[in-house]
């Protein structure tokens, strides 16, 4: 899937040291905890033909809730300038195609710069996951859930231009 010069593919093998070096830098980390990424549900976000990012997604397939949950991570040197924004465009209409209409995000509630980027998309907030994810200092940190529902008719997410 491409839009310009940003496109999402699958990670090659190749690219998991970097991946994970992306991962781990202390900007990025704050957000995306322990560093992990399961190869085999997510996709590579390439800017200009470099690694810029991973997005994950977990697709429910089942027809009486088809829904799909994303999470996404940026190496810090690509942030504000949305291209997060743009990978997740990309991904909610490739799901649509495959026939989903309901996207969720599950943020830190502190992320603020990732919450207006999913907000600018249409996701809404749904409510506070308290105490979601353990905090790497000791204790919890709560969530912001956030929903994007399309049903059929409804047109392309919105992709708001300003980062």
């Amino acid at each position: 899937m491409q839009d310009g010069g940003l496109r999402l593919r699958k990670l090659t093998v190749e690219e998991a040291p970097a991946l994970r070096a992306l991962l781990a830098d202390p900007a990025v980390a704050r957000w995306w905890i322990d560093g992990s990424h399961r190869a085999d549900s997510g996709w590579a976000i390439e800017v200009d033909g470099a690694l810029a990012g991973w997005l994950e997604h977990h697709e429910e397939d089942y027809h009486w809730y088809p829904s799909v949950a994303f999470d996404i991570a940026l190496a810090a040197g690509m942030h504000g300038q949305g291209y997060g924004r743009r990978a997740l465009a990309l991904a909610v209409e490739h799901f649509r195609a495959k026939g989903h209409h309901r996207f969720t995000v599950d943020p830190n509630a502190a992320n603020e710069r990732a919450i207006r980027c999913y907000r600018s998309l249409g996701f809404r907030e749904v409510g506070t996951l308290r105490a979601y994810e353990r905090d790497p200092e000791g204790g919890w940190n709560d969530a912001l859930l956030m929903e994007l529902v399309l049903l059929p008719g409804t047109g392309a997410p919105p992709v708001d231009s300003a980062p």
